[in-house]
């Protein structure tokens, strides 16, 4: 199967989602299955994983719905409160969910540098493994020491990086990230998606050439086998149709063998959420 590993759904709301700022007016709309079906067509990609955008139980339970109103919707990873004293009831009541195949937290988002290494976080991300469910990174570069010294703690719990930890395109400087990036592929539990890369670069004029250098560290350092293609629909419309974030990743591994390429548009993601 070729997937897309990371695309979201939302109906939209100018509260819940207040992050979609005036200068995202494209994206202040509903998204659903509907509107992303011709889209995955139209570049032969048979299914895809929703990844949660509001930090809510109530949004989880919404994905899950969709995703059993849609056959190709084929995982959901959620939100959970992991610094909740009730995880544990929690991941054992999200078990029951066939399509639930991890979860995620906005570490983006919190104040604390080094959020992912607070105890009562820790606590929950312990509980993860008794149930197969995976967990998706949302850092930025600032975070890649802690997030090494973080799955570190966890070597049996799987972990994806979202958006390639979202190093600066639109100034090209990647020292901080490109040494925080080979830190974590050394770990063995950690994969990452080459999602979210044209909303990291100039917006209108990005080019092809903007993503090599790091496309060809992630290369080097995490090899074929832990790299998954990821569109973030419909956020990546800020910058890119669904067609050019489907040729950015096209174009750069052409060369690459026919194996090689599978694993890239779906083998791997199929592998690591259990597809």
């Amino acid at each position: 199967m070729r997937i897309d590993s990371h695309q979201h759904f939302w109906n939209y709301h100018p509260v819940k989602d207040a992050w979609i700022s005036d200068a995202m007016k494209v994206i202040q709309q509903d998204f659903l299955p509907d509107d992303l079906l011709p889209l995955l067509e139209k570049n032969n990609i048979d299914g895809c994983v929703v990844i949660q955008a509001d930090q809510s139980e109530e949004e989880t339970h919404f994905l899950l719905e969709l995703a059993e109103e849609n056959d190709f919707v084929k995982g959901v990873v959620g939100w959970v409160d992991f610094r909740s004293e009730d995880i544990a009831e929690r991941l054992k009541y999200f078990s029951q969910f066939e399509k639930l195949k991890g979860f995620r937290h906005i570490v983006q988002a919190e104040s604390e540098d080094d959020f992912l290494l607070r105890d009562d976080f820790c606590n929950g991300i312990a509980q993860l493994e008794k149930y197969n469910f995976t967990y998706d990174l949302l850092i930025l570069p600032k975070h890649l020491s802690v997030a090494a010294e973080f799955v570190k703690r966890f070597p049996k719990q799987n972990f994806v990086i979202d958006h390639l930890a979202k190093p600066n395109f639109k100034e090209g400087h990647f020292t901080e990230w490109e040494k925080g990036i080979k830190e974590l592929a050394t770990h063995k539990n950690v994969v990452c998606k080459l999602s979210g890369m044209v909303t990291e670069a100039d917006w209108i004029n990005w080019k092809q050439e903007d993503f090599s250098y790091c496309l060809d560290v992630l290369v080097a350092n995490f090899g074929i086998d832990r790299l998954l293609f990821g569109s973030d629909w419909p956020v990546s419309l800020l910058a890119a149709s669904y067609d050019e974030s489907c040729s950015i990743i096209g174009k750069y591994f052409s060369n690459f063998s026919q194996e090689e390429q599978r694993k890239i548009w779906g083998g791997n993601a199929v592998k690591f959420y259990n597809l």
